[in-house]
């Protein structure tokens, strides 16, 4: 848990920042953090990170552009120590991936003093925010499987979002009207980078979920029009994956198409089958990997398998991805099968 201080200097940062520029990750973690600090001080400019989950240089053109007093990173687990040389306004980092060590940046991440809470960082800015717009809170917390203390709060402020009896996150992933909700904005995410900034304008000015699910505004019924034929392709996508089981391993060579749904699917044959799955994307090559487990720790696994291989991997203990090169690939996954026998 992130210290009541620690969640107080976040706010007054946040507080006093006239023009912040927030960094956020492409699922509904790093975006629901997001809409809730911006609603929040109702200012500021967001920019997601998209393809790879690091803050690298090139982002430096983002600081350059819109020239903040502050820089919020919001859900990234890597930061590159060039980016933050190179901006000369504080930077604000909160996340809950396992921690690493920069200079010059306020790190916050609860894993720093409890190694087992990795709650989503969600969880964090809705704290910040004075727990404020709870439905954002409820995507970005059940969207990155943790059923929070808050759960209640959700169902009195909006009956029909979450069924009684539902007591684990992928339940209500694959079981409720807020998975449905989560889908979507999980599948927003997968659009161009003017289409993310255009729907996130719009998320901002929806105050109930059921505007979305429902159709019921103006507002609602464009996000929830903008992923209808997403939801159609990722179903078929699910439908031609080559699977293979191997033991307690289901693997899937995702197919070649637009739109990459490897995340997504990776949760929903995890819950469904009750296997560890690995879902491998070839692009330009590499091979972007999402990994799940029901009950085993796979991100040793995964730190372990790709010793001395060309690639990166890493998240959390049943969750993680990877993005290794073509050529190494084979040997990855043959240490991987070997290590969770």
């Amino acid at each position: 848990m992130l210290p009541k201080e620690q969640i107080l200097e976040i706010r007054n940062y946040l507080k006093k920042s006239e023009n912040p520029l927030f960094l956020y990750d492409d699922d509904p973690d790093g975006m629901s953090s997001y809409l809730l600090l911006k609603k929040y001080i109702d200012r500021g400019m967001g920019a997601v990170v998209k393809a790879e989950p690091v803050v690298s240089e090139k982002y430096l053109r983002k600081v350059k552009e819109y020239s903040p007093d502050y820089v919020f990173i919001l859900d990234i687990p890597m930061v590159d120590q060039d980016f933050i040389d190179k901006v000369n306004v504080p930077i604000i980092w909160l996340d809950h991936h396992p921690p690493v060590i920069r200079k010059g940046v306020h790190y916050y991440n609860p894993m720093l003093n409890e190694p087992k809470d990795n709650r989503p960082t969600t969880y964090y800015a809705y704290k910040i925010a004075e727990e404020q717009n709870t439905w954002i809170a409820a995507v970005g917390t059940f969207g990155d499987w943790h059923f929070p203390d808050f759960t209640d709060k959700i169902k009195k402020l909006y009956p029909g979002l979450i069924p009684d009896g539902l007591t684990k996150p992928e339940q209500v992933l694959f079981n409720s009207k807020l998975g449905e909700l989560i889908q979507i904005i999980s599948l927003l995410l997968k659009l161009s980078t003017t289409q993310i900034n255009l729907s996130s304008k719009i998320l901002l000015n929806i105050e109930n979920p059921f505007e979305i699910l429902n159709e019921s505004t103006a507002k609602g019924k464009y996000i929830y029009r903008k992923t209808k034929k997403l939801v159609k392709r990722y179903k078929e996508v699910m439908k031609e994956m080559p699977k293979s089981l191997d033991g307690n391993l289901l693997f899937i060579k995702h197919p070649k198409t637009k739109n990459a749904f490897t995340s997504e699917l990776s949760n929903e044959l995890c819950y469904r089958t009750q296997k560890i799955i690995m879902i491998a994307r070839e692009d330009r090559g590499r091979m972007k990997i999402s990994m799940r487990s029901p009950k085993k720790n796979i991100q040793k696994v995964v730190k372990e398998a790709l010793i001395g291989l060309s690639g990166y991997g890493g998240g959390h203990e049943l969750a993680c991805g990877a993005n290794i090169s073509e050529k190494d690939f084979p040997e990855f996954l043959l240490r991987f099968k070997k290590l969770i026998k």
